[in-house]
């Protein structure tokens, strides 16, 4: 039943995703696609636990680095299952209590991302530019207070989203052009005034960008010049390297919000918008793994000794 009857109004109970695509076989082709992009969700798992049982990687940025897989997870498990059944079925629907369910995780996961990525810019500009202070700068009880903020204006902003959310009134359309309950559809959905909403969420969502930009900017910029004063050339090549796959995952996330989010509307077409949202909703969150493990050396080490140290207990016990 796709609608209530509700103050002499038809009030809509349940939305309508319509997806990527109705091509039946690409559907299907994108199934498998999105299905085996799932399963590297194994790989922010992995690094979780590599973080949490290897001493070497016990430092704030590895830290970190944990949470940040921790949100990444949060944010493709918020919108990948709704896909998925969305390629199998005709009709994909989602309840009222399960759109603001799925529209609170991505903002929640969104704006956590964005600060994680600004705490990081953070610890390497501490590590690089501020060597000898970096265990006082950057001590535990800091560590988890900026953790602790990133969580609150995740929270923060998932209330707000919750709130203008039962403000809204949908009495008409229930037809999402999206593969997940995402704001500016909503809104176009709404029979409702909505000014006043999306400039409050408009406003808390483009100062958070600012903040986090202007923290990851400043601190970059003080990075390149501690490195260009480095008198040798492996120093410098080594510290750049440590912020290479950070500067990546930045680039990536903020590239794709930006071109939804920012850009007006009249310049691209909704097609590119759903485009653009597999992106930093799918991709991004899954590649983020490779993004820092690949060039990261000390990451490569810790597995590599996990994985002698479960090959070496093996043999011992087949020996006994």
């Amino acid at each position: 039943m796709d609608f209530l009857v509700d103050w002499n109004h038809t009030a809509v109970t349940q939305f309508i995703l319509l997806g990527l695509t109705n091509d039946p076989v690409l559907r299907v082709i994108l199934f498998i696609i999105v299905l085996c992009i799932l399963v590297t969700m194994f790989g922010n798992l992995s690094k979780i636990l590599l973080i949490r049982i290897s001493p070497q990687l016990n430092y704030p940025m590895y830290f970190s680095l944990s949470h940040l897989a921790s949100t990444d997870i949060g944010i493709s498990s918020s919108v990948t299952p709704n896909m998925l059944v969305n390629f199998l079925v005709e009709r994909s629907t989602i309840s009222y209590l399960g759109c603001v369910i799925q529209l609170d995780s991505a903002a929640f996961f969104g704006i956590v991302e964005c600060f994680l990525l600004a705490v990081m810019a953070y610890d390497r500009f501490v590590a690089i530019c501020s060597p000898l202070l970096y265990s006082t700068k950057m001590s535990t009880q800091v560590c988890v207070l900026l953790l602790i903020g990133s969580y609150t204006c995740g929270f923060l902003s998932d209330s707000s989203c919750t709130f203008f959310f039962f403000s809204f009134n949908f009495h008409g359309p229930n037809r999402i052009n999206q593969f997940f309950c995402d704001l500016t559809p909503l809104v176009e959905l709404s029979c409702s005034d909505v000014r006043i909403s999306t400039i409050i969420t408009t406003f808390y969502s483009g100062t958070t960008v600012v903040i986090t930009l202007l923290v990851i900017g400043t601190s970059y910029t003080y990075i390149l010049i501690t490195i260009l004063k480095m008198p040798s050339t492996e120093g410098r090549q080594k510290a750049f390297s440590t912020c290479t796959s950070h500067l990546t995952a930045v680039t990536l996330y903020y590239g794709t919000t930006t071109f939804i989010y920012v850009m007006p509307k009249s310049s691209y077409s909704t097609d590119q918008n759903k485009v653009v949202s597999v992106f930093y909703m799918v991709l991004i969150p899954m590649l983020n793994p490779l993004i820092y493990s690949l060039k990261n050396n000390e990451i490569k080490g810790a597995l590599k000794r996990q994985l002698g140290k479960k090959i070496f207990s093996e043999r011992c016990l087949f020996r006994v």
